[in-house]
């Protein structure tokens, strides 16, 4: 078994102006969003679920970015509601979210 049940990785880049970055788009307030709830759930920590920042993850263009392992699963997100979706969905219930979901 894997030390976490999920572990979930926000791409929260930032390049320089006028290059296209997951940071962006509010990145690293979306990451440290869903890191504080998954706390609030209860659901954080060894078997449940862990949300890191990442680094540029190679999808700019689909940006911003997510990707939930092991499940190998990219989202795209717009805000909180999004992220709440997923977080619901697919980390609580296992239900992946098909209208965010990117292409692998």
């Amino acid at each position: 078994m894997s030390y976490f049940k999920h572990h979930v990785f926000f791409c929260c880049n930032q390049r320089e102006p006028g290059n296209t970055c997951c940071n962006d788009h509010k990145a690293t307030v979306m990451q440290t969003y869903a890191k504080d709830r998954i706390a609030a759930l209860g659901l954080k920590g060894r078997g449940k679920i862990r949300i890191n920042k990442a680094g540029c993850l190679d999808r700019c263009d689909d940006g911003p970015v997510l990707v939930v392992y092991p499940d190998n699963v990219w989202y795209t997100y717009i805000d909180k509601d999004d992220v709440d979706e997923i977080i619901d969905e697919h980390l609580v219930h296992g239900r992946i979210v098909e209208r965010l979901r990117l292409p692998d």
